[in-house]
């Protein structure tokens, strides 16, 4: 009997191997190109008209800013503090925003994945910030840390994702008090790409630079020089900059580490209904975010983030890959070329499903994302329901994406060998190129090869049970996850990042209200 289940189990060990899908090879990873002019939506007039329209809104009606302490840092460099409202002149505005760098390197853990910020350098992130995952096995569900760090461990394995900044599904099975720690240290030792903090209260933030220091083997005075780690910052539009947010721009700036503001302005509801009022507004609040970085530490690192879209005015839902969204995303990288900064834009989608809906909102976004210009491609891969969940199978499907937009990226090369009047020759009239010596030499490399297309006729495709993208991309996912190697990590360093993260755990984390 033990003979007959010892053999059986071979069988089922064969039988998963040879079912298992296998990895696709995929592009290496490097960063993308922007090899032509980003798209002039407005003229040079209508951008300084916009600018000037954020002129006015701050001096006329200045920003709402609740923390005391960043009233203070704006008072005393010359801004105007009245309550909790501050209202800036607009020579003040032009004076602070000057000294933001163009271009930088994002450091990461392994240096093979560091990243620059800026000119004609693109990137793509992962989604992040989402409450809830699905995938087609187990439905849709609250985020956990199991499914955080397999989402984790398919963002290291896919190479079209350059970075990790936020945590792509929220693990809420960890306590809010010490979330932050045990999800940076996942951040750092199941990938080794760059990661981000969270601006959620201050400690949070120096907590997560000290992880990102003690990960990299650096000095402070180094980690000084060296941008390890980001955050995001959301104004909470309309024109109020709220504590946390604030604290978050001035613990990362004033270590030299990456701020990208990112109003949340929809058109409609938290911005005026007309896409020049809603860019008025966001590059307003944005500015705002730009001089606090540069009065803390002039010269740290900016990123212009643009997220203005509609809602639907039927149901007051955000609306994502629409016209209007791709209008938005172009115009403000306008805006940030004028300010002279690296731009975020995203990959979103409204889509419930991962389905058409889903595939054409996000080709929207991406092509608006290239189209304007952007650095930093946010929520690159897995965004869906309007950023209420992460889709395993829409990581898969967006990956997928991005290579093929790094693709159309490369430069078309034409000289001698690939004008291949040579093996036209060969071929003559009537005749096909599938033989020739010019094809066989390249057939293997010369174009993209999608990871979940199927390419099939119809009669082969049928035969092998009709398979979707959906389902492709669920299996991919599997075999992914089953090829998964964790990055390498010098013991020593491993060590020091668990005794910081069991000390600050035994200190009680930071402070909530549950």
């Amino acid at each position: 009997m033990g003979a007959n289940v010892a053999r059986s189990g071979q069988r089922r060990r064969r039988n998963r191997n040879v079912s298992r899908p296998r990895v696709p090879e995929q592009r290496p990873f490097d960063q993308p190109r922007l090899r032509r002019e980003p798209t002039r939506l407005v003229s040079d007039d209508q951008v300084e008209a916009i600018h000037h329209a954020s002129l006015r809104i701050l001096s006329e009606l200045g920003m709402k800013v609740l923390d005391p302490e960043t009233r203070s840092v704006f008072g005393g460099a010359g801004a105007t503090v009245d309550g909790e409202m501050v209202r800036f002149e607009p020579a003040l505005v032009e004076e602070l925003i000057t000294t933001a760098p163009a271009q930088f390197t994002l450091h990461a853990r392994n240096p093979a994945h560091d990243l620059v910020m800026g000119g004609d350098h693109l990137s793509f992130a992962a989604v992040n910030s989402a409450p809830n995952v699905a995938d087609l096995d187990g439905g849709r569900r609250a985020g956990n840390r199991h499914d955080y760090q397999n989402l984790l461990r398919l963002v290291q394995s896919l190479t079209s994702i350059h970075f990790t900044p936020g945590y792509p599904v929220e693990p809420i099975d960890i306590h809010a008090s010490v979330r932050h720690l045990d999800a940076t240290l996942d951040l750092l030792t199941l990938t080794d790409k760059a990661i981000h903090v969270y601006s959620l209260g201050r400690q949070r933030n120096v907590d997560a630079i000290e992880m990102a220091r003690i990960a990299r083997g650096l000095t402070e005075a180094e980690l000084d020089e060296q941008p390890s780690i980001c955050t995001i910052i959301n104004t909470n539009s309309p024109l109020t900059l709220d504590v946390p947010m604030s604290h978050g721009i001035i613990e990362m700036s004033r270590r030299n580490q990456v701020v990208c503001v990112t109003p949340f302005t929809l058109a409609g509801a938290m911005a005026p209904i007309t896409i020049a009022g809603a860019l008025a507004q966001q590059n307003a609040e944005a500015l705002v975010g730009l001089m606090l970085t540069q009065i803390v530490r002039p010269g740290s690192p900016f990123v212009y983030g643009s997220f203005t879209s509609n809602v639907d005015m039927q149901s007051g839902a955000p609306a994502f890959g629409t016209p209007e969204y791709w209008k938005a995303t172009v115009v403000g990288g306008q805006l940030a070329r004028r300010y002279a900064v690296p731009y975020r834009s995203s990959n979103a989608c409204a889509a419930n499903a991962v389905d058409a809906q889903a595939a054409y909102e996000s080709m929207f976004s991406i092509w608006g994302a290239v189209d304007a210009g952007t650095n930093w491609v946010q929520h690159g891969a897995g965004w869906m329901e309007g950023g209420l969940h992460v889709s395993f199978e829409k990581m898969l499907l967006d990956a997928d994406l991005l290579h093929m937009v790094s693709a159309s990226l490369d430069p078309l090369v034409v000289d001698e060998e690939t004008l291949a009047l040579d093996a036209i020759a060969e071929v003559g009239p009537g005749g096909h190129f599938f033989g020739a010596e010019h094809t066989q030499a390249r057939y293997r490399t010369e174009f993209y090869r999608p990871m979940v297309s199927d390419w099939r006729n119809f009669e082969a495709w049928a035969e092998a049970g009709s398979p979707e993208a959906a389902a492709k991309a669920n299996e991919l996912v599997k075999a992914f996850l089953a090829e998964y190697e964790e990055p390498p990590m010098d013991e020593a360093v491993r060590e020091e990042l668990t005794d910081f993260v069991a000390r600050r755990t035994a200190e009680g984390g930071v402070e909530v209200d549950y």
